[in-house]
């Protein structure tokens, strides 16, 4: 039995694999930190001066730093499609950078790098920024969210349905969006707007971060989002909070 570790936090991607009462000699400890707009030179053990990275700099130091290495696409889906099902995004239809409400691309039952962990004894769990889709379509936020990352292998999952820059702005733990009450439905579109929540577009003085082409819609802790949210307001995710979470 052995012990696998990945962490995914904001734009990282990770998976948490564990398997309790094995011996320590027996136990591979495995992160997996999968970064969206992370540049060779934005960590301080590949050069970066403005910013220091001391606790990536010592996984660096103990372990094997690489020099040489290569993604499947420049954006988030596809290469985190690539990632989980080894084929390249571009081989299918449908695997484009998503909408916040989009159905889960990836089949159930289809082997992913998850499912052949677990196959081999492994546990694991994803936290972060997800963005593969979720449900088959017409999802309600306020019941079980299924398929998902239980369904692809993992065992545990603490996710952001899509980006922190699309609604919905919530955290999915498992099948449930966190801290929803019942007498606050979330309701998502990403067509017409919804409810009467302000946008950046129409009241740009709301707004803490001016919006850029396109995220001028659902102002969701005084950032407007691409796409429109109403209702889940204890759910709703706060950025100032997440480092915390």
């Amino acid at each position: 039995m052995r012990l696998m570790l990945a962490v995914v936090i904001a734009g990282f991607v990770g998976i948490e694999c564990g398997a309790a009462g094995a011996p320590a000699s027996a136990r591979l400890n495995l992160l997996l930190i999968y970064a969206d707009d992370l540049g060779y030179g934005d960590v301080s053990c590949y050069g970066a001066s403005r910013i220091r990275t001391p606790h990536i700099d010592g996984l660096a130091k103990e372990g094997l730093r690489f020099t040489d290495a290569h993604a499947p696409s420049a954006t988030c889906t596809p290469s985190r499609y690539a990632m989980l099902t080894g084929e390249y995004a571009w081989r299918r239809k449908g695997t484009g950078v998503l909408p916040g409400d989009a159905p889960l691309i990836i089949e159930p039952g289809r082997t992913t790098m998850t499912s052949a962990l677990r196959a081999g004894g492994y546990k694991s769990g994803i936290v972060g920024k997800w963005h593969l889709g979720l449900g088959t379509g017409n999802l309600d936020w306020n019941r079980d969210i299924k398929p998902g990352p239980l369904e692809l292998g993992f065992d545990y999952c603490f996710i952001m349905p899509a980006t922190g820059d699309r609604v919905p702005c919530v955290y999915v733990e498992n099948h449930r969006v966190v801290g929803l009450k019942p007498t606050d439905p979330l309701q998502v579109s990403f067509g017409e707007p919804i409810g009467r929540e302000p946008t950046g577009k129409s009241n740009p003085q709301l707004l803490r971060v001016s919006p850029s082409h396109g995220h001028d819609q659902t102002i969701v802790d005084g950032i407007s989002r691409i796409g429109y949210m109403t209702g889940g307001r204890m759910a709703r995710l706060r950025l100032t909070d997440m480092a915390g979470i």
